[in-house]
């Protein structure tokens, strides 16, 4: 018996059936990368899952060792600068990868009836991106991130009625303390994770069930057609994307290697205490409002975020020829940016 056959016995799909199960027809305009963003964190997210792996061989979450195990890595153990350089810089565009998507998926209308939920999913990933990038930036135990670990935690006591559970949850106590590492460590490396692998399950369910909403672009020629084939053409396309992925992913991470600040001292405030880049607006948001007020409007406007499918299709039915959502989303993406160049550029 030859080995495919005793192969097909056991496992009854053959290449051919699991071709034509998987190989439906794609729309035309996805050969532009820039609607086809949601390939590029999900190739970043597999990037993150072995780099992490390999990282949480050496590190360890405790008070007294994550320091000097972070440092081991990035100065001792063979090419753990280059594979911690990757997982740093993963992280970056994984998160850029992400908010570019939502813009996207945003302002082609894509979130509209019936793909609502998934544009809640969509959102679901985005917080989880952002909870993955805030929990890595603690676990390197240097002063910044020590210190932004507690703003995070003070911040979110803010919050009214479950502010202080909130905190105590994520610290595990009233400050921080030896338990606060390993918490952050489950969080980053198992919670987080696994949440983001059931999301991105339906996420990619939900897009086969409705499919992709379809666009023709007027600089398309007539007698081109609607749609191409998944295989081979659109795997090589996304293929070839991973590759030039990985190719910037090196560069990065040789170029501009990760490097360690001062440990942290949990009896000196640093001057300036500044979180990574994807929370500057945030930051900014704080240092207009007081903190009540600040976490209030953040938070109602993160809920209008989540439900905006349906507040979009109040204002359609109000006014049914009305751009009122793309003015919305350009004064919003336009704040946005504003207020994280703000912060990037002021020194306190």
């Amino acid at each position: 018996m030859k080995f495919k056959d005793w192969l097909y016995e056991r496992f009854p799909v053959r290449g051919e059936e699991l071709r034509e199960l998987t190989n439906e027809p794609v729309p035309n305009h996805l050969k532009r990368w820039w609607f086809c963003l949601g390939g590029t964190p999900a190739y970043l997210f597999v990037v993150q899952i072995v780099t992490g792996i390999l990282l949480a061989i050496y590190y360890q979450p405790t008070q007294a060792s994550a320091y000097a195990s972070v440092r081991r890595i990035t100065e001792v153990e063979t090419y753990g600068w280059y594979f911690r350089g990757l997982h740093k810089w993963g992280a970056t565009l994984m998160i850029a990868a992400v908010i570019l998507h939502q813009i996207r998926v945003f302002f082609t209308g894509a979130y509209r009836k019936p793909r609502e939920l998934n544009w809640i999913v969509g959102m679901c990933l985005l917080v989880c991106t952002l909870m993955l990038g805030f929990t890595g930036y603690c676990l390197v135990y240097e002063q910044l991130s020590y210190w932004g670990a507690k703003v995070g935690a003070n911040i979110a006591e803010t919050v009214p009625a479950i502010g202080p559970f909130a905190k105590k949850m994520l610290l595990g106590g009233e400050d921080y303390n030896e338990r606060t590492l390993p918490r952050f460590f489950i969080l980053h490396a198992a919670i987080l994770p696994v949440t983001m692998m059931v999301l991105l399950a339906l996420h990619i369910l939900l897009v086969r069930l409705h499919g992709v909403t379809e666009y023709r672009f007027q600089a398309d020629p007539p007698d081109q057609p609607d749609h191409y084939q998944f295989y081979p053409d659109h795997l090589y396309t996304e293929l070839a994307i991973g590759l030039v992925l990985m190719v910037i992913l090196s560069v990065l991470a040789t170029v501009f290697p990760p490097v360690l600040g001062p440990p942290a001292d949990p009896l000196t405030t640093p001057e300036v205490i500044k979180p990574e880049w994807f929370f500057y607006v945030a930051f900014r948001w704080l240092k207009l409002f007081s903190g009540t007020v600040a976490v209030l409007s953040m938070g109602f406007i993160v809920a209008a975020m989540f439900v905006w499918p349906f507040l979009d299709a109040m204002i359609r039915r109000r006014w049914p020829n009305s751009e009122a959502s793309v003015w919305i989303g350009i004064v919003v993406a336009l704040t946005i940016v504003a207020l994280t160049i703000w912060e990037a550029f002021v020194p306190h």
